[in-house]
């Protein structure tokens, strides 16, 4: 009987989520994990990080995943958040210019913006 009624409550709640998801995709919204809909009051508001030293070099990150502004704030913060490196997220490029104040391997940049759930295409030497 409790097997049941857990299986019961699973269904309920993935029906739900489709539901949810079907609603959202009728109403047009973009990035359905958005907690802002895909249309974020906040985004381009966030401060420029400054580097503690001079810029020795600037990269290109080819991003793929992002779909709204909350997601470039999301790639935004999580690049600023190494130490050295001050990022500029564009959405409609698809991709990150992250300038740099000491040595960051592409392997930190790259791991740092796939644990947040997008794809690192390619990284160049701006």
């Amino acid at each position: 009987m409790e097997n049941v009624i857990a299986l019961l409550v699973l269904v309920i709640i993935l029906g739900l989520a489709v539901s949810y998801i079907v609603k959202a995709k009728k109403k047009g919204v973009k990035c359905i994990g958005c907690p802002a809909g895909a249309s974020c009051p906040s985004a381009g508001k966030m401060k420029k990080k400054k580097l503690e030293g001079p810029v020795l070099g600037k990269k290109i990150m080819e991003i793929s995943g992002m779909s709204c502004d909350h997601c470039v704030m999301n790639v935004t913060a999580m690049l600023n958040r190494i130490d050295g490196v001050s990022a500029e997220v564009n959405l409609s490029k698809g991709r990150a210019v992250v300038s740099y104040d000491r040595e960051i391997g592409d392997d930190i940049l790259k791991d740092a913006v796939e644990m947040i759930g997008y794809q690192v295409t390619g990284i160049r030497q701006k």
